[in-house]
């Protein structure tokens, strides 16, 4: 929904009804991950997507049906064999679909959902897609740290559902989870999808050199948050790293542990040191893996580099377990010699060390495309 929201409030605060459509499962290759969204306006326009143009015509038209009736449909689209380019998916793959109608008497936390969003607040929406009485479907439940709020239809429900999700907010999660009609654990016959939505990951890149420019572009190209920081004012400037959230001049270890200490630095935080000078990389990399755990930490250096870094580490007191995750040399064997290469091949480790990909090209792989869980 994240993607969508901006084209649904207009309408919403006007008092129109929009059709929403949702992935909230996907098996074998689907093209989109669970979340993805497609919005058709109470004017007829579609925005967003949710399966890259497969099923995008037969899903427009059960959100034009559903603004006109009210009534939210869970749909299933995979491969037809008599007809698969029609409305099947051409790539092999099977998705659920949830389409519902939005409006404020519909959805009337929306609003407040948009403005924790602005805020850079956790936030998540548990939504009702699967239940025997269709009065459930379509019901709402916000779900954010410190408490919910809406009605999924009774008070048991609306506890055991929030719950259990908040262990999903804490994580990032998005996912369905199913329950007895009145909320019931270890029951069935009531489903719910549960879309976390936080603020974007960071990444955070020292050492202020051309590699680090081409990391913070494809980094923000990648959806994350980047901060770029060095010691050095004289380049650390953001004239040259305009794609860059935000350049800090400081010393990184110092830097690196006051956002820790401000809770500013999460499991899905990532870390790329640079530098490759000892009097900047150890001092921060000995606060980056004494920290709490992060996403990705890695480090740039030739294999000499390297090799003098993990002794000097090992003096300062690091433990084998912590040196086992330092990436470094960070980046995959690509055979990048330009900093814009070199980003890809440590933009492509972070990836795999996310999704528990090998690294390997795929033609060489028998096993299926998409991993179902990150690290």
């Amino acid at each position: 929904m994240r993607d969508v929201l901006a084209a649904i409030l207009p309408g919403w605060q006007q008092g129109e009804t929009a059709g929403l459509a949702t992935v909230v499962s996907t098996f074998k290759s689907a093209p989109r991950l669970p979340g993805a969204a497609m919005l058709v306006t109470a004017g007829g326009e579609a925005v967003g997507s949710v399966s890259g143009g497969c099923v995008e015509g037969a899903v427009y038209d059960l959100a034009t049906q559903v603004m006109d009736d009210g009534i939210p449909v869970l749909v299933r689209y995979g491969i037809s064999d008599d007809d698969a380019f029609a409305v099947g998916l051409t790539c092999g793959g099977i998705i659920d679909i949830f389409v519902e109608p939005v409006s404020q008497e519909r959805f009337a936390e929306l609003d407040r959902v948009r403005q924790d969003l602005a805020d850079g607040k956790r936030v998540g929406v548990a939504t009702v897609i699967e239940h025997p009485d269709n009065s459930w479907l379509g019901r709402h439940l916000v779900v954010r740290p410190d408490g919910v709020e809406g009605n999924l239809g009774s008070e048991r429900a609306n506890l055991a559902v929030g719950d259990d999700t908040l262990g999903y907010l804490a994580a990032g999660r998005t996912g369905v989870l199913s329950y007895g009609p009145d909320g019931e654990r270890l029951d069935s016959g009531m489903r719910v999808f549960f879309s976390s939505y936080a603020p974007p990951p960071r990444m955070l890149v020292f050492g202020a050199i051309d590699f680090a420019s081409a990391l913070a572009r494809l980094g923000t190209f990648l959806g994350y948050r980047v901060t770029v920081c060095d010691a050095r004012a004289v380049f650390a400037t953001p004239a040259r790293f305009p794609e860059a959230a935000e350049v800090v001049n400081e010393w990184p270890h110092r830097y690196l542990a006051g956002q820790q200490d401000r809770g500013l630095v999460d499991e899905r935080t990532v870390i790329c040191v640079l530098t490759h000078d000892p009097k900047f990389d150890i001092p921060l990399l000995e606060v980056a893996l004494r920290g709490n755990p992060v996403a990705f930490v890695g480090a740039m250096g030739s294999r000499r580099t390297h090799e003098d870094r993990i002794r000097r580490l090992r003096e300062a007191g690091l433990s084998g377990d912590a040196l086992s995750s330092l990436h470094s040399p960070v980046g995959l064997d690509l055979g990048a010699r330009t900093p814009e290469e070199t980003a890809v091949s440590i933009a492509a480790e972070i990836i795999a060390k996310q999704w528990s990909g090998s690294g390997e090209p795929l033609r060489f792989l028998d096993e299926r495309i998409h991993h179902d869980e990150a690290l």
